[in-house]
Order: structure tokens, then sequence, then C-alpha cells
């Protein structure tokens, strides 16, 4: 027969698996006919969309595209400098262990490397090398039991505060504009686009949370008097994700992804370009819960049966920011005083190193130089390597920590004809999460009456591993009336062989 019970819903959340991979994509990219032969491959960059993610069972899918751009010495009688932009579609498919379709998946894609090989002098392949960080999550909505209504039933209680996820949601925001160009120029093509997403910043209100980010761009472009120069420009990102029953007190985690991007020179308005993009703004919001766990129970008069099941939680999730200010001299021979067109940093994590109390963090900067030289253009890559101590406070070498990295400012001046003076400010945001397996009661039932008679005592001495409930459930007596007969003030005390006198119950 079941016993009656009151239950708390709670949506449990937790991380099922976390992984990373790499992959390749190539593509070939024909040059068109109204732009000349390619005689060598200057420059090679892009910008990765994912446009689709798909959760099937035991795997991940990923659609998307790379907006490449190659920058080229042409093979005619001035040698002029052109470029080619093309797309290079990719579907991946990725086994990442115990992932289900009702689970919810985070991706961070970047794009690792890119490389260029002349098949002749109309065509070209690239290689674009890729590195996916996966992060699957499970939002189980569970009942606990917190009160079984039997009335001498004794309960092992504990209370627990863990992360409880009230919502989820996410939004398309298209954030657009045109960035203008000096007036003197007159667009021939666009040559190189960077794109990355920066100052994001989140607000809670009643049912809504408000996301901001800027998305920031930087192009190359070409004039049709074969003069190069450069734009760049932040573009506000907004959105809003409805999200009922929150409020500013919550703990709201947000994902950027760029689904596409179009970069064209303006049809309509001149010495300008349009930029449009799609971004898909994910919001995750938590709240801190503190929850009642019987962990163990018994009845002196009643037998009772119950099976226990087990939950993995996330107690809480704490982060660390700090900047890591870089400055390095660089030496350049092949600049020599020449002008820079473009200069892209990109920050590469080599080795983590988690301590008590703190993360190392070991990686260098690839920093990429477009300047002009008597033939033209060139590019030089440089590395400046690197390592960054994150403090955090109860950080230890079993702690499950992710980590998110963002250039906030970057600045390069040049003080002679090949030295380049460097500095570079890179936000390390590091999260702790702390999880814990908890046992729970579930399933409860009655088995067997048993009536309360006369009591008796037994003598019993202390083992090793004994508690005073251990002590009680076994002789079906309880923690309070062996307090009582033997004047104990503290349960968490009991010595070893010491004699206790045990009421019982016969039945």
């Amino acid at each position: 027969m079941s016993i009656e019970t009151n239950k708390e819903n709670i949506c449990i959340n937790h991380i099922i698996n976390q992984k990373k991979e790499a992959f390749i994509v190539k593509g070939d990219c024909i040059i068109p006919d109204i732009k000349p032969d390619i005689l060598k491959e200057i420059n090679t960059s892009g910008i990765v969309c994912v446009y689709r993610k798909e959760i099937l069972e035991g795997k991940v899918k990923i659609d998307g595209n790379i907006n490449t751009y190659t920058i080229y010495l042409a093979d005619d009688e001035s040698n002029n400098i052109r470029s080619i932009n093309s797309n290079l579609d990719f579907s991946q498919v990725i086994n990442v262990e115990k992932v289900m379709p009702d689970m919810e998946i985070k991706l961070d894609v970047k794009l690792k490397n890119i490389e260029c090989k002349i098949l002749n002098e109309r065509k070209i392949s690239i290689t674009a090398f890729l590195e996916v960080d996966i992060k699957v999550i499970s939002n189980e909505n569970v009942d606990i039991i917190d009160e079984v209504k039997l009335a001498d039933i004794q309960t092992l209680e504990d209370n627990l505060k863990i992360s409880s996820n009230i919502g989820t949601g996410n939004v398309n925001a298209i954030a657009k504009d045109t960035l203008m160009i000096d007036t003197i120029d007159n667009l021939a093509e666009i040559m190189k686009t960077e794109a990355s997403i920066v100052n994001k910043d989140i607000k809670l209100s009643y049912n809504k949370v408000l996301a901001k980010a800027d998305l920031e761009i930087k192009i190359l472009y070409l004039t049709d008097d074969n003069r190069i120069n450069s734009v760049e420009g932040k573009i506000p990102i907004m959105g809003f994700i409805d999200m009922p029953d929150i409020s500013e007190e919550n703990i709201c985690e947000t994902n950027y992804e760029i689904k596409n991007i179009v970069i064209k020179p303006n049809s309509v308005e001149e010495h300008s370009i349009y930029v449009e993009a799609e971004i898909e703004i994910t919001c995750d919001v938590y709240k801190q819960k503190e929850i009642r766990v019987i962990q163990d129970m018994y009845s002196p008069k009643t037998n009772i049966s119950f099976t226990k099941k087990q939950l993995q939680v996330v107690e809480s999730k704490e982060s660390v920011r700090n900047i890591c200010n870089i400055r390095e001299n660089e030496q350049i021979p092949e600049i020599n005083g020449n002008k820079i067109y473009d200069i892209s940093v990109n920050v590469e994590i080599e080795k983590q190193t988690i301590l008590n109390d703190k993360v190392v963090y070991e990686g260098e900067l690839e920093i990429t130089y477009i300047f002009s030289t008597n033939n033209g253009l060139e590019s030089k890559r440089t590395t400046i390597p690197f390592t960054f101590n994150q403090d955090f406070q109860g950080v230890c070498k079993q702690s499950n920590i992710e980590t998110k990295i963002e250039i906030q400012n970057q600045e390069f001046i040049i003080s002679s004809d090949e030295n380049i003076d460097v500095k570079i400010d890179i936000l390390f945001t590091t999260y702790l999460i702390r999880s814990a397996n908890i046992n729970v009661i579930d399933d409860i039932k009655e088995e067997e009456n048993r009536n309360r008679s006369t009591s008796s005592l037994v003598i019993y001495y202390v083992k090793d591993d004994d508690t005073l409930w251990k002590i009680a459930k076994k002789f079906a007596s309880t923690v309070s009336e062996i307090e009582r007969v033997n004047g104990i003030e503290n349960e968490n005390k009991l010595e070893y062989g010491k004699q206790l006198f045990i009421p019982r119950y016969n039945g």
C-alpha cells in the first residue's frame, strides 16, 4: 500500500558531456572571369557561421559555412593586388556519448587556421581547420519527496543548495548598419573582413531578459584606383527574450552565435559598405534554491519499503574575471617602415593547469600583419607566448571549470622602422561549476503493520562506523529516545565501545 507524501517539482540541470573535436573543411574556388589570374596568395581569412545545430541520439550535427577572403597578387602587367570572396559550406556529425534529442547543446566553433593552395592560375583550394567545443546539458524536471505523511516516521534529512533552471529561451537578433568610407574612395572590392561579438551585457526584469552586445567589424577594401584602405565600426546587437517568473536576483547565462553575415558595397549610398548579420542569442536562467532532501527513513511501528534514485545536480556556478595585460616589442624587418594596412589578433590557450586556488593558463597570441612592400603587399604572422595566473578561491585539481576569453583592447605603436610596441588586454572569465550526486527517496510503500506494545531495553556497544541514526533504525527505536535514555548531548560524538541502552519496541 502506497504512503501519502508531499513532493516538490524541481528542474535539475547538469552537464551530460563536454567534448572538443577538430575537423577540416575543404573547398575549391574559381576566380571569376572579371578578375585577373592569381600569381601568389598573400593572405586568407574567414568568418565562421553556424546556421543549424541538431541533437540526435548519441550524435550532434552542425551545419554552417565559412565566409572566406583571399588576398592575392595578380598575374598582370601591373602586379595589382586583388581578392576573392567565397563560401565553404560544411555539415559535420560528431559522436557525443549520452546525448539525447531532448537535451540542450551549447557550441563554440572556432577557426583555428586557414590555408590556401594555388591549383592553377584560375583556381585555388582552401582548407579550414575548425575546432568545436561542445557542452550538452540536461534540464530534467524531477519530483523530490519532502514530507511523508506517517505519524511516527523517522527521517534523516539534509538541506542542500542547488542551481535550478527556471527557463531557457532564444531569439534571432539582426545587427545591420552602413559603414561610411572616405569620400575620396570609390569602392572596388572588399578584400578582408573580421567580425567578433564584444561588450556583452544582460539585464533581467520581470518576465524578460534584455541581451546587449556589439558586432565589431573590421574591413580592408580596395578602391578603383588600386589603393588599399580600411574601415571599422561597432554595430549594436539587442534581443528581448521572454522568460516567465524571473527577476533580477536570478543568474543568467547568454551565448551568441553568428548564423549568417552579409557584407557588400551599399547599392543605395555611395562611399559606404552595408553590413547585416543574423545572431542567435541563447539564454539560460537559474536560481539558487534550497531543498530538503530525505536521505533515509523508517517507522518504529510500521514496516515500510522504498527505493532510492541518484540525481546529479549543479550546486553552484561561480565566476572570476580578470584582465591579462600583454606588453611586447616585436621586431619585423620585413616591414621596414612601410605602411601597415591590417593587423589581426587571435588568442590560443595551449595548456590549462588547475592548482589550489589558482588556474594557470599558457598560450600564445597569433598576430598577422598585412603591409606594403616594393612588390605590392605582404603578410607576416608572429606569435607571442604568455602565461596568465587567474586567482580563484576554492578551485582545486578536481574542479570542473570553464573559461571564456575576449580581447578587450589592442594597440600597436610603431616606434621605429621595424619595432612595434604591442599592447593587448585579454579578459579571462573563469567559471567554477560545483556538482554533486544526491540520493533521494522514491516510491514509498507500507509492507506490514507493527503494533507498538511493551518496550524493552537492549544493551549495545558502539562500533566503528556507527551513528545514532543507524542504531535507532536497526532496533526500531528513535534517535531522540536513545539520547534521552543515555543522556547524550551531541549525537555526532559517539565513543567506540561505549555502552548504550536502546529502547526497543516489540511487534
